[in-house]
């Protein structure tokens, strides 16, 4: 067994795919093939379904891939420590994220990072807060954003950053700039999936006011931000989003605070404790750290 076969299962279980992994550390998909198929051999398991087009893990693909990633990470680790006294960290740095913070506050971390550390490469995979969780702890990705605070022994929790949700509505809509939340109810909702802590917050807050979740009409569930968007310009129905991407729309929808909804969104960084990072990962921590005032 060698660091290139495991690097390369590592690679195909981020990306899903041979030849996005091949892409994306530029060997040729035979190569990691290769590589796959030697470890198989050597480890006497199958750790990757190939039958569909999404590569997913084996059973004993999913037990080897916590291994698999420590390994790397402990040989990065030293490496770092042997080598590299600018304190300029590269490598892959994977993050899982919501969508929320995927096109907010995000893009700006990344980029004011490695303008310091120009040898790292992202893979950001943006799904909803539920999914975040779930992806961290089984270690797909050292780093995820979500949009609400968890309580778990296993996972560490920062808080980073803030915004507000308001109501977005098409142009059409005869709607007042703000309105309460009775109001809000006599339109179609677009919502997005059930993990999406969006969706959760609002729903609790109408729980709360004595509504119940049959008082919403649902128009229809999508599980990405741009196509709910798209769904609200084209008059489909109203739609929870946060006020920093309302604002970054102009005229293409209507805007309205929701009175008895005004609570701040609160946005965490979160990473398993058991997990070491890699250097690329453990300085970026501390980068989002730094920039959001958390010590």
């Amino acid at each position: 067994m060698d660091f290139k076969q495991i690097e390369a299962f590592v690679n195909v279980v981020r990306y899903k795919s041979f030849s996005k992994a091949a892409d994306a550390t530029f060997f040729t998909q035979p190569t990691i093939s290769t590589h796959i198929r030697n470890l198989e051999k050597e480890l006497g398991v199958k750790l990757l379904d190939r039958k569909s087009r999404v590569v997913e893990m084996t059973p004993q693909g999913s037990k080897f891939y916590k291994y698999a990633v420590e390994m790397i990470n402990a040989r990065a680790q030293a490496f770092d420590a042997l080598n590299d006294t600018t304190g300029n960290v590269g490598g892959i740095l994977e993050i899982q994220t919501s969508s929320i913070p995927a096109v907010t506050f995000l893009p700006e971390l990344l980029s004011g990072f490695r303008k310091n550390h120009s040898g790292i490469q992202y893979y950001v995979s943006v799904s909803d807060t539920q999914a975040v969780i779930e992806n961290i702890s089984e270690r797909r990705g050292e780093i995820g954003f979500i949009g609400e605070k968890i309580s778990s022994s296993s996972i560490e929790c920062t808080r980073v950053a803030s915004d507000k949700s308001v109501l977005i509505a098409p142009v059409n809509y005869n709607i007042a700039s703000t309105l309460k939340l009775a109001d809000a109810l006599q339109y179609p909702f677009i919502w997005r999936e059930t993990g999406s802590a969006t969706r959760r917050t609002f729903e609790m807050a109408a729980l709360r006011s004595g509504f119940e979740k049959d008082a919403f009409e649902v128009a229809a569930l999508v599980d990405d931000m741009d196509t709910m968007i798209r769904s609200v310009e084209a008059g489909l129905g109203v739609a929870i989003i946060s006020e920093k991407v309302a604002s970054s729309l102009g005229s293409r929808v209507k805007v309205a605070e929701i009175e008895d909804f005004s609570e701040d969104r609160t946005f965490y960084m979160i990473s398993l404790k058991s997990a070491s990072f890699s250097p690329a990962a453990a300085a970026f921590s501390e980068y989002v750290k730094s920039m959001s005032g958390v010590r």
